[in-house]
């Protein structure tokens, strides 16, 4: 029982470091009405290490997180951006033509790649219960720093995120938003090779709606946020190792159901309180 628990205890603490900084983020992304920024980054951040990989660095060099930084941030720039340049074009019109592009390009390079077909499996569902302890550290540190600069500018994004924006100047505005989108990639960037993309999705949109469900601040949706990605985590990992599921898809069916099961509930009761 003690080796099991001392076995699962290095993929819940990750997941703990992911929780804390991707339900940060998330509540963001939902209240901004970016919904598909997230998976959209996600995937090419995986593409950047893909081809970096294609060019003969092995997975998990530092040339491959360079490319993939290198590619995340370009698109995170693009995102902060396109707002102000294309206002009569839905940002998630351009989101969703960036995530099938980079889709489409992963699935014609799956091929070229070493292992390709097993690159794209790892991606998406992740290595969470592979994870090593240096892995967290390391991984931990560069959250920690992003989540230190957020605390510094806090004020600014929320400002943003409300809509606040008369508040600020536009140069502010263009300012808070890009220091927003680069952190949120270098985040996804490291999330990615841990979680993969389903897992990173659904932390950063699950727990976060549950939240909006159930509270109206932001104080208690991000501790609302946090506590539901911590239960699905710990849930998602247990049944996971007891049935023999990966770990990756069976947190997503967890939270997922767990999103359902708020929503359910909330309509039910907004239903009661409107017939008395």
């Amino acid at each position: 029982m003690m080796e099991t628990l001392l076995f699962l205890a290095t993929p819940f603490a990750a997941c703990v470091i992911l929780v804390l900084i991707l339900c940060y983020f998330g509540n963001h992304i939902l209240s901004r009405g970016v919904i598909f920024v997230d998976i959209a980054v996600a995937q090419v951040a995986a593409l950047g290490t893909m081809i970096g990989i294609l060019l003969g660095a092995s997975e998990g060099s530092l040339f491959s997180l360079l490319i993939s930084l290198g590619f995340t941030l370009i698109i995170v720039s693009a995102f902060a951006v396109s707002k102000f340049q294309h206002k009569e074009l839905s940002q998630e019109v351009i989101i969703g033509i960036i995530y099938c592009m980079a889709l489409a390009i992963a699935y014609l390079l799956v091929d070229s790649v070493p292992g390709g077909s097993n690159f794209v499996q790892k991606t998406f569902t992740g290595a969470i219960l592979w994870v090593t302890w240096s892995d967290i550290l390391k991984t931990g540190l560069l959250f920690a720093v992003v989540g230190i600069v957020h605390l510094l500018i806090y004020q600014k994004t929320l400002a943003i995120t409300e809509n606040r924006k008369s508040e600020m100047t536009a140069a502010a505005v263009r300012l808070y938003d890009l220091i927003f989108y680069i952190t949120f990639g270098f985040v996804v960037v490291e999330s990615v090779k841990i979680g993969g993309i389903f897992v990173v999705f659904m932390f950063l949109i699950g727990p976060a709606a549950i939240a909006m469900f159930l509270a109206s601040t932001w104080r208690m949706r991000f501790l609302l946020s946090w506590s539901a990605g911590l239960v699905g985590s710990f849930f998602g990992i247990l049944l996971s190792y007891k049935f023999n599921f990966p770990n990756g898809p069976t947190i997503v069916c967890i939270l997922g159901a767990m999103l359902l099961t708020t929503a359910l509930v909330s309509r039910k009761r907004v239903n009661q309180t409107s017939n008395t």
